[in-house]
Parts: C-alpha cells; structure tokens; sequence
C-alpha cells in the first residue's frame, strides 16, 4: 500500500498542476476577450468578475480608480439599512424632505419631478428611490439622516473595505465636474463589497433582502449588464453615470450579483470612464463584458 501511495502523488500532483494551468489559461483567454471588447468604448475600462462560490475571477484594471457617481447609492443604502438593524433609523419613519434639497433641473430626481413642493416621505421610500430608481434628491437626504459620508465611511471600514470613497452629496457632485472623482472606487473593493451584500455581513437578514430586492428592482441601465444576459437572469445590480462634456463621458458604470443557472453568482462591476464613444457603444461595451463572463462560468 505504502509503494503504492508514493506511486501515485507523482501522478495525482501532476493531475492537479495541469488543471491548475488549464484554469489559468481559460481566465487569462477570458481577460484578452474583456481587453478587446473595451477598445470600443474609447476610454478607459475598470473590470473585476468573480464567482463567489469558488473564487474564480478576471480582471482588467481591477485596482484602478474610478468615479462611482450613482453606484455610491448602494454603500449608502448598505449604511442606511444597518443603521435600521441597530434601531437609529426605521424604515416606517417620516422623513420631511423640502424643496432646498432637491438637487439640480438636470439630475435625475423622480423624487424632487413628483412633489416639487417638497413631501413627506418614509425612509423605505426613500431607499426605493435612490437604489431602483437611482434618485440623487432621495439619496443626499439618506446622507442627511445618517449625518453626512463620513458615517458611510465608517460602515465601509467596519467591511474592511478601502477602495471605495463616498466624499459629496449629489448636489455637491453636480455643481461641479471635477467632484465626482472625489467619489470613487476600484472594480476589485465593488467587487468585494457586492460579496458583503451577498453574505449578509453586517446586515440583518431582513435589510439584506431588503437590499437584494431594490437592486434586482433597478430600472436604469437596462442595455448595461443585463442587456445580452439570457431572458430571467437574475440581476441585482447599481448604475452610475455622469454628463457628457465636450464628447467625453466621465463615467458609465454597472455593478452586480449576476445569478448563473447552477446558482452560483457572478460579482462584477464594470467601470467605462472618460469615454469618447456615444452611449449606445458605452453601454453595449458593458453587456458584451457581461455576456462573455456569464458564458465563460456558466460553460465551466
């Protein structure tokens, strides 16, 4: 038996390394298809895939900087809805919200365009509006409540999570261009913090699916991730995207839980940031990531 075991490591190591390097092979194949596809967006492209459940994952410029703009709402909603578990905030309560909050004509803002005269308004309906619907008035009151970014801040350190910066309100981002790159975040910590969402980690069981709900929910960005996904798939995902000045568009973004068939999830975030090409190549650049990545793990 003894001659037998030292027999066979040879055989069972040399098994192993060579499943290793064919994996590798596979993931570096899957980047150099990721590379090629964001040369269309003529900019640059932030992207970070991971599939939770083994820890398989791709990147492109994972551990660059990015400007969020609207993707910050979800570590936003994510600090609102502990603060809910800790009984500082509840989602039944009121919140007064007045005119001098809405943020500007040319934000997006269902919120302020439905009661222009301002309104009172729970905190689930204001977590509603600012993850599904991407609401910049919604989500700077959030920021109120909870007593500015540096609390958000706060709930990201408790995640261990330090490439993801959430620095100005909406308002503050949309007074000024340079701003919204004072809000930013690398793919790879988007990545990380998606996990979080996915585990529960510092959530109730209730906020988690709470949370899970607003972003499978969200109504913007529909030819982004989900745009080349099979019809059904399940997507929780969180937009982002800023003006185009002078034929550069500073950011489009879509990060997620991509759900595959075996129920395995897909964590990926996908940054184009200061892109020459129009919105439609923008966002085709994003479902064609989504795409080869759920085809790529869902054939493994």
């Amino acid at each position: 038996m003894t001659k037998f075991l030292l027999w066979a490591i040879p055989i069972l190591f040399s098994a192993s390394l060579n499943a290793q390097q064919t994996a590798n092979h596979s993931i570096t194949r899957l980047r150099t298809e990721i590379e090629q596809l964001a040369q269309a967006a003529q900019g640059r492209v932030g992207v970070t895939a991971t599939v939770l459940e083994t820890g398989a994952s791709v990147n492109l410029n994972g551990d660059q900087q990015f400007p969020m703009q609207s993707v910050y709402k979800l570590p936003i909603g994510m600090a609102v809805l502990q603060q809910v578990d800790q009984g500082k905030l509840a989602l039944s309560q009121t919140v007064h919200v007045t005119p001098d909050e809405y943020i500007s004509k040319r934000q997006h803002s269902p919120l302020r365009d439905k009661y222009p005269t301002g309104a009172d308004v729970s905190v689930a309906e204001l977590l509603r509006y600012a993850v599904s619907e991407s609401d910049g008035s919604a989500s700077d009151v959030l920021l109120r409540l909870l007593g500015g970014a540096k609390t958000v801040m706060a709930s990201l350190k408790k995640l261990d999570i330090t490439g993801i910066i959430v620095a100005n309100t909406e308002k503050e981002i949309g007074s000024d261009n340079a701003v919204q790159y004072r809000n930013w975040a690398t793919p790879t910590e988007v990545v990380a913090l998606l996990r979080a969402v996915e585990n529960g980690r510092n959530l109730s069981a209730s906020s988690r699916t709470l949370l899970l709900h607003l972003l499978t929910e969200t109504e913007t960005g529909l030819h982004r991730l989900k745009g080349l996904l099979p019809a059904g798939t399940v997507v929780a995902h969180k937009t982002g995207t800023s003006w185009t000045i002078e034929g550069l568009t500073a950011a489009t973004n879509d990060v997620g839980l991509i759900t595959l068939p075996s129920g395995k999830h897909i964590a990926i975030a996908v940054f184009v940031s200061d892109s020459k090409a129009d919105q439609v190549i923008r966002e085709r650049v994003i479902a064609q990531i989504a795409q080869v990545v759920w085809n790529h793990w869902h054939s493994h």
